[in-house]
């Protein structure tokens, strides 16, 4: 252990003599190499800073500049039309320097001003060039010609090979929309979901807010959009997730699987030993800016790359009122539960970041050591899966000194959390699907203690080799995880790989210290204090029902045959299941990026429309094939426009959350604004993309995919909806929902999403391919839409 070597790296006697002074070399050449990685990683930091900031120019181009100047000087003519000579006479050093001298220094002073502003005009070109949103509304394979001229400037103005952080600065703000098109885009999705006599109310209450209240909230955000980088994501972070007050296990937390069909090792400690140095691997590109700025997927487009900063070495430390994101600039260890104990494991060794093997090594002590949680340490981390405020008081009543509060630094300053769980997991067994859902539940809550839910993300390693990771919402949204835990698996599996016994490869060094047990002091109170957490986080994770399947009858591949978006078509077979299912329709989530503009987070994709109703009560109805395949592709562009919208900052959901953030501040009340943050989402969607295709080759081993990943249901009588378009043929999908509610039911919901997806495909070809399985529930359910409405709003 790091302490351990800077305690006995001197020692000194005091005798009669005087001092005895005795150095351990050992010990301090692994303090010189420690201090000598940290160093590095500041030169680093400080080069990639210098780098970003001058893009899209280059530290090179400067020289360049320089020369060019210098050059032209020589040939009698001035560049500079005077300037240098203007600067010659006010230069600092003039008197002690030759005339030649400084001309030369006058003119590099030139260079270098000339240089910089040619970099602020590139930036600022690039960054209007970024603002234009035009290409995303155009025809697929049909582009016009202002947007091919867009295209052609954009990589002009460019640059090359740019940094993780080189758009930052040229990205866009957010725009705040105009309260006029919010109302009316707002008054449109509602419109399928009210009867006339709400929908009239609706619309009352939306024009006195509009040419009321409205004016003067949108006053205040256009002045905080001129002022700060983004307009929303500051109070999204704080209000929709730190401020909540409830448990963030289930409501907040998500999660990620494993390879669906494969487990590299069935070796616990090898499994963890390939994670683990993989995901620091991942950690050390980051912090060299190594990895490729995020774009637009099959194009050149860059997305804000923001979110990666807290990736690693952060922690949600919770607050009375509010809780906060801490961020440390580095951490040498990882925390390891294991048991009901927590260990501290390095993963450097004199700067040296450990082996494969060598992690395998040190987790495996781990498993085998004998040693029993103290009194109350088992259950200690259910204080992170109850209610904030309890958290927050303990914390801050028995965490604040002694060595709880030394353990518990190392819990939060940890690089991220590793539970090596005894239990098995993964698809297993005769009944493959139940042990899907039960994996899916174990990934989001576990046993309710044995995860650390603060943690920015954790890994979780099961007995026999499968693992997954969960990950905590506030700092950032999936995408940013997602892109790590590709990373992941796919450095794990075909880079690192394992032996023919399973075990990681490489060498392990003996000298190696043990990991840390970290010790705890729990009172009478603090044990009680923990057992009311678990109480209120058991109630909860008790109360999700789960159902995980895939979906192998077609994929997207049929999909596009039928020149429609795949991400469409299923949405519309989410309204059409949730239609079957409960006879109505609902407020339907999509989560949306707005990562084209600087800080953007997501916004909201209101699925449910009124042409996405009309083609469903249509279908339902029996109305001709043309006649409802023509209703599904109105269906298909409308989302598609829908969506759109959204990432190009015309979303509703978060201009009309700033707007009621605003009224608070000011102490105003707005019926109308209450009213529509008061709406539940009964159906909150989201898709699982594969952002980097290329580390997974799934035509020559489909067998290594992922499942993806999944989430706790929004509303108490709704369900959370994940899925994932793998590959060509296979779509896989996480069903969420509470047993407490009498309406709602995972695996009945999953039939009829299999049963929709096939009666979709089947309309959009001539002849079914297969029996249709549709069934009426209109005359035998009560439902809130009005279908003659819809259609003759259409």
């Amino acid at each position: 252990m790091a302490e351990a070597h800077q305690a006995v790296a001197f020692q000194f006697t005091v005798t009669p003599d005087g001092i005895d002074l005795k150095l351990s070399h050992q010990a301090l050449t692994q303090i010189y190499l420690s201090g000598l990685r940290s160093w590095k990683k500041r030169f680093i930091r400080l080069k990639n800073s210098v780098i970003t900031g001058v893009y899209p120019a280059s530290p090179s181009s400067w020289l360049f500049v320089v020369i060019a100047i210098l050059a032209t000087m020589y040939t009698r003519s001035d560049p500079s039309m005077g300037l240098i000579a203007k600067i010659q006479e006010h230069l600092p050093v003039s008197e002690s320097l030759s005339a030649q001298c400084q001309t030369v220094v006058s003119a590099v002073v030139f260079s270098t001003l000339l240089w910089l502003s040619l970099i602020l005009t590139m930036r600022l070109c690039l960054k209007q060039l970024l603002s234009y949103h035009g290409w995303m509304f155009e025809q697929h394979g049909k582009l016009s010609s202002t947007t091919k001229a867009w295209m052609a400037l954009v990589r002009i103005f460019s640059g090359r090979q740019p940094l993780l952080y080189s758009y930052q600065g040229s990205l866009p703000n957010l725009p705040v929309p105009k309260v006029k098109d919010t109302i009316h885009r707002f008054l449109d999705s509602v419109r399928p979901l009210t009867d006339a006599h709400q929908f009239e109310r609706m619309s009352t209450l939306a024009r006195e807010f509009e040419s009321g209240m409205g004016k003067r909230l949108q006053w205040y955000l256009k002045l905080k959009s001129l002022w700060a980088a983004n307009y929303v994501s500051d109070w999204w972070e704080e209000y929709i997730y730190l401020r909540g007050r409830g448990p963030i296990m289930v409501n907040s937390n998500y999660y990620g699987m494993d390879f669906l069909y494969v487990t590299p090792t069935p070796i616990q400690a090898a499994r963890a030993g390939n994670t683990i140095h993989a995901c620091l691997l991942y950690r050390r590109k980051l912090n060299r800016e190594e990895l490729k700025p995020s774009r637009i997927p099959g194009s050149f487009i860059p997305l804000c790359a923001a979110q990666c900063e807290r990736m690693f070495n952060t922690s949600r430390i919770p607050g009375e009122e509010t809780d906060t994101v801490q961020h440390w600039q580095d951490s040498e260890f990882v925390a390891v539960f294991h048991r009901g104990r927590y260990f501290r494991l390095w993963v450097y060794q004199a700067g040296r970041l450990l082996s494969p093997r060598e992690l395998e090594h040190q987790v495996q002590r781990i498993l085998d050591d004998p040693a029993a949680p103290a009194p109350g340490e088992e259950r200690l981390g259910a204080l992170t899966a109850g209610d904030r405020v309890p958290w927050a008081e303990a914390r801050k009543t028995y965490f604040s000194s002694g060595p709880n509060k030394r353990s518990l630094d190392c819990i939060e300053k940890a690089a991220f959390f590793v539970t090596l769980d005894d239990e098995e997991q993964g698809m297993m067994g005769d009944d493959s699907g139940a042990s899907l859902d039960r994996y899916a539940k174990s990934l989001l809550h576990g046993k309710c203690y044995d995860r650390w839910f603060d943690k920015s993300f954790s890994f979780v390693v099961y007995k026999n080799g499968k693992n997954g990771l969960n990950a905590e919402h506030s700092w950032a949204d999936a995408p940013t995880v997602a892109h790590l835990w590709e990373y992941v698996l796919a450095t794990d599996s075909f880079q690192l790989g394992y032996n023919t016994e399973g075990h990681c490869k490489g060498e392990v060094d003996p000298s190696l210290p043990r990991p840390q047990k970290l010790t705890w002091e729990f009172s009478p109170e603090l044990q009680q204090q923990v057992g009311r957490s678990l109480a209120v986080a058991q109630a909860l994770a008790d109360d999700i029902d789960f159902h995980v399947f895939s979906f192998r009858d077609f994929g997207k591949g049929r999909i596009k045959k039928c020149r429609i978006s795949p991400d469409a078509f299923i949405q519309l077979t989410l309204q059409l299941a949730y239609y079957r299912e409960r006879g109505m329709f609902c407020l339907t989530y999509e989560a949306s990026m707005t990562r084209l503009f600087r800080e953007g987070r997501t916004e909201t994709v209101r699925s449910c429309s009124n042409e996405s109703c009309a083609f469903v009560c249509a279908l339902e109805e029996g109305e001709e094939r043309e006649e409802c395949r023509r209703l599904l592709r109105a269906a298909s562009e409308r989302h598609q426009n829908l969506y759109r919208l959204a990432m190009t900052g015309g979303g509703i959901d978060r201009h009309l959350f700033c707007l009621y953030v605003v009224s608070k501040y000011l102490g105003l009340d707005s019926p109308f604004l209450k009213e529509v943050l008061s709406e539940p989402w009964r159906l909150s969607t989201s898709q699982t993309a594969v952002q980097q295709g290329e580390l997974f080759d799934m035509v020559n081993h489909p067998e290594f995919i992922s499942c993806g990943g999944g989430f706790g249901p929004v509303a108490d009588d709704g369900y959370g909806v994940s899925y994932s378009l793998v590959g060509e043929n296979m779509i896989n999908f996480h069903i969420s929902c509470k047993h407490s509610c009498p309406s709602t039911d995972a695996h009945e919901f999953g039939a009829q999403v299999r049963k929709a997806l096939v009666d979709l495909l089947d309309l959009m070809y001539t002849e079914p391919t297969r029996t249709s399985t549709r069934t009426s529930t209109r005359t035998s359910r009560n439902y809130q839409h009005n279908p003659p409405a819809v259609k003759k709003d259409q």
